[in-house]
Parts: structure tokens; sequence; C-alpha cells
């Protein structure tokens, strides 16, 4: 007999960025609380409902449900993993160099730009924050303020210099 495989099993998984901030950790610890108190119960008494109808093979309602726990128990999973991984990103206060957790001011072009430097879990470019595995947060991770360099991005060469670190 053939066991079948599922679309999601065929995929790879990558490991998740375990550096995260304090305010990430507790907001990820509330998502799993709440995923196992309320949303596992809640689809799990659905899934019963719905096998008590019997045949298994035609009953839509009981595939869907039961797909929908499976998104579940992996989300669950996944949090408890990262959560028991996880790296909590505490930046030093009087720091000369360029740390995760920082806000870097940036010359860009002779204006000013201000990015801070997180985990890749919590990157939002829009709003000025950026990965330490992004090509500019790899290139400003341990540079110290005043330090110039250029990056090569969509092949133009952009020059940045670093103004200071919050």
């Amino acid at each position: 007999m053939q066991v079948p495989t599922r679309r999601a099993d065929k995929l790879p998984r990558q490991k998740s960025d375990p550096h995260i901030t304090p305010e990430k950790f507790q907001e990820l610890s509330r998502e799993l609380q709440k995923l196992k108190e309320v949303k596992r119960p809640r689809e799990a008494a659905e899934v019963k409902r719905l096998a008590e109808m019997g045949d298994f093979s035609e009953n839509a309602g009981y595939q869907m449900a039961k797909s929908r726990l499976r998104g579940i128990n992996r989300r669950i999973d996944e949090i408890e993993d990262l959560l028991k991984r996880a790296e909590i990103i505490a930046p030093q206060k009087d720091a000369s160099q360029v740390e995760l957790g920082h806000l870097v001011t940036l010359e860009i072009n002779g204006r000013e730009k201000k990015f801070r430097l997180l985990g890749s879990a919590e990157t939002d470019p829009q709003n000025g924050i950026i990965s330490h595995n992004s090509p500019l947060g790899a290139a400003l991770l341990g540079k110290k303020i005043g330090t110039s360099f250029q990056l090569d991005l969509n092949s133009r060469t952009i020059e940045y210099k670093i103004i200071s670190l919050e």
C-alpha cells in the first residue's frame, strides 16, 4: 500500500531565523497559547462531529476540517520550534559598532535614512526594518560610526555612510 503525501510535505522546510525581539517572543507565545487552547480544540471537535456522519471518502466538510486541523498543528510545531531556538535580540546601548537591534542612521546619496536591524522574522522594509541577512543588513553588521562603504544592488553601486547608532 502506498502512503499518500501532501503537497506541503514535499516542499523543503527552511529553518527560520532564530533572532527575535522580546516583543516578537511574547507575540508568538500568545499566538501559541491561543492555538492550543482555543483553535485546536474547536477544530478537533468539528472534525469529530463531521466524522460521526460516516463515509469519509465523500465527506468534503470532514476533509476540509482535517486540513484546517493539520494547518493548526503545523503552525503550533513551527512556533514551538522557533521559541525553543529563539535568540532574543538585546543590543548594547553604548556599542560603537552595528549589532542586531540597533537603529542605524545612514547617509545615502546625501539623504539620511534610518534602519532598524532585526532578524528575518520581523522585517518590514517599508517601515525601515531590515534583516541582518539582507544585503544591506549583512554589510552593516560590525561596522563603526563614520564608516563609509559601497554596495552593489540591482547593477547599481550605492554609497552608504553610517551617521549614528541608537
